[in-house]
């Protein structure tokens, strides 16, 4: 009883002994970090690595002739095997410095090369000693077909214990995806969340303030949302029933913006090189770029930060950068990047805005979001007249598509009604049989000038009416209730001025101009749109009397100081991408104009085709 009490006494003094001896051999790794340790880790295995493969051809000298000699006759061919093992070992140790230094890596390191000593063996019969001994005694218990097999699973499986994964593979979506073609497809709210926990992670990295994307979906409700205010009454007393919003569609992608604290760091230094000391602050994310707003030391020029907008664009390998110098309300500087992938704003997900839908103004356009997300709307009432200029293909078109939309989906055909001239033939003539038109569109530029000439005389009938019963403006008259004969706004879209101006250059300014200056307060409103900001197409007579302006991408500076008398356009994006200055605005705006498709516009119009057929 004695003998046996002190065995165990014994038994565990040496186990202290071993505890001890392994944890002082580990000291090393206490005294340095996480980082440092598995550095020296993948260090130590790299050189092993490179000793074992230079030991098999001769140049590691005695030491390393001596070992290849022992390990080649011991694992045969399988010798060629530790240079990757101790490769792999090395680059999980590297891979994740911040995880602490665990026996399972260097375990799954041992099971990865005798598994495939045992593979080699198995396969080629010159696994050497300890891989014939393997092959043998599992060949005896399973057979060679599944000891193979066994063999295989053990080395994916030391694999993933050497650098800490899983497998993760769905079959059924893996087929999907590579047969289906590719679409742009809703946002979901969960992948919504996903790209908002994505931004504040880079956030919480990178030490900036980032704003969310102009991204937002709301979640979709069981039925249209078509109350839209007061101001949607008939005034015959008959229920306005506007379109359903389930005819146009809602945001489609997710705007790619890369790695965001690398481009600020890149801004910062790039900034630093030319003596310019900054400080960066909020990120915003938008459908279209990212502004990278930064703050400058005191007692810096902004026109030196300006002149670096060509190096900006060289160190950030995007083109074209503006720069907004100051941002409007802010003590800040804005570096505006694209994004590398765009994001589609629907015109859907605007009008279901509460802003537009709560609102009573009758003439609320929709214009798009800006940079920080947030949803854009104008009263054409208050501007009272547009002006919209850009190159082919930057998206006119698209945008009075979405400005007439917008205000047929708030006025029946007895509160509002439209003037569509089209040189062009293609555009405008989708809304020839809606019932807000006074005229069909017209294509002919003789037929443009009547019809201006007779709205004069409308605007002059009107100003009588107005005078008769002592009232300054339509929304007065609009008020009396002693009114019964309405008084129905009128929207004149012009979609090429450029072309109406060569053919009766004098006439139509004339024109132009004598609406703009008098039909603001009998409801009379004019948009022009035109592919030639040129001076003699938009003469100084017409931007006196039209100081709201949207341009879009333009060829040239001159261009975008014709449009917007500010130079800002030439770096815009196209697709949309726009400027919006209005008179109540010192700067523009930058907006990603909201996109309506083909599909839709038709789908509109013969809503209101087929409900007002009688």
């Amino acid at each position: 009883m004695i003998r046996e009490i002190i065995f165990i006494i014994m038994a565990r003094n040496r186990t202290k002994k071993l505890r001890d001896w392994g944890e002082s051999g580990l000291s090393i790794f206490k005294l340095t970090s996480k980082e440092t340790a598995n550095g020296i880790l993948g260090v130590f295995s790299i050189v092993l690595s490179i000793f074992f493969l230079l030991g098999a051809v001769g140049f590691a000298g005695q030491a390393g002739t001596l070992v290849y000699n022992w390990l080649s006759y011991l694992f045969g061919f399988g010798y060629y095997l530790l240079p990757v093992v101790f490769l792999l070992l090395a680059a999980s140790f590297l891979r994740e410095q911040e995880r602490d230094f665990a026996m399972p890596q260097i375990f799954g390191s041992l099971v990865l090369f005798l598994s495939s000593l045992g593979l080699v063996d198995i396969l080629s019969n010159d696994g050497g000693v300890a891989g014939r001994f393997l092959s043998r005694s599992l060949s005896s218990l399973f057979d060679i077909y599944l000891s193979a097999v066994i063999l295989a699973a053990l080395v994916v499986t030391s694999i993933l214990v050497i650098f800490n994964t899983s497998i993760k593979f769905d079959v059924i979506a893996f087929v999907k995806k590579f047969f289906s073609r590719k679409e742009i497809v809703p946002l979901a709210p969960t992948e919504n969340a996903a790209i908002n926990k994505a931004v504040e992670e880079q956030a919480r990295d990178s030490g900036f303030r980032i704003n969310d994307s102009g991204i937002k979906q709301k979640p979709e409700s069981k039925k249209d949302n078509n109350e839209f205010g007061p101001m949607l009454t008939r005034r015959s007393g008959k229920k306005w029933a506007p379109p359903p919003l389930s005819l146009l569609e809602g945001d489609r992608g997710k705007p790619g913006v890369g790695d965001i604290k690398a481009n600020a760091n890149l801004i910062k230094r790039t900034l630093m090189n030319f003596g310019i000391v900054v400080e960066m602050d909020e990120i915003s994310i938008g459908p279209s770029v990212t502004r990278y707003a930064l703050k400058p030391a005191e007692g810096v020029k902004l026109s030196r930060i300006l002149a670096l907008q060509n190096n900006l664009e060289l160190a950030l390998a995007a083109h074209p950068v503006r720069i907004e110098a100051p941002i409007p309300g802010k003590s800040l500087v804005g570096i505006e990047v694209p994004n590398t992938l765009k994001s589609i704003i629907g015109l859907g997900s605007l009008i279901s805005d509460e802003q537009y839908s709560r609102s009573s103004l009758p003439l609320l356009v929709s214009l798009g979001r800006d940079i920080s997300g947030h949803s854009h709307f104008a009263n054409l009432a208050r501007m009272p007249h547009l002006l919209l200029a850009g190159a082919t293909g930057a998206g006119k078109s698209v945008t009075i598509h979405a400005i007439v939309t917008s205000l047929l989906f708030r006025n029946p055909p007895e509160n509002l009604k439209f003037i569509m001239i089209d040189p062009k033939r293609v555009e405008l003539t989708m809304y020839n049989n809606i019932p807000h038109l006074l005229t069909p569109v017209i294509t002919d530029p003789k037929k443009a000038i009547l019809a201006l000439k007779w709205v004069a005389k409308e605007m002059e009938r009107r100003y009588d009416i107005l005078e008769k019963n002592k009232v300054r403006d339509i929304d007065s008259y609009h008020q009396n209730t002693k009114n019964e004969k309405s008084m129905p706004f009128i929207v004149i879209i012009i979609d090429e001025l450029a072309d109406m101006m060569q053919s009766y250059p004098r006439e139509l300014e004339a024109a132009v101009v004598r609406l703009a200056q008098m039909s603001r307060a009998v409801g009379i409103h004019l948009i022009l749109s035109t592919q030639r900001p040129s001076v003699n197409i938009i003469t100084g007579l017409i931007k006196a009397n039209i100081p709201a302006r949207i341009a879009l991408q333009v060829a040239s500076q001159i261009d975008s100081r014709t449009i917007l008398d500010t130079s800002g356009a030439e770096k815009l994006l196209g697709s949309g991408d726009m400027l919006f200055l209005s008179g109540e605005m010192s700067k523009p705006l930058r907006i990603q104009s909201a996109y309506i498709s083909e599909k839709e516009v038709k789908a509109v119009t013969k809503y209101l085709t087929d409900t007002y057929a009688d």
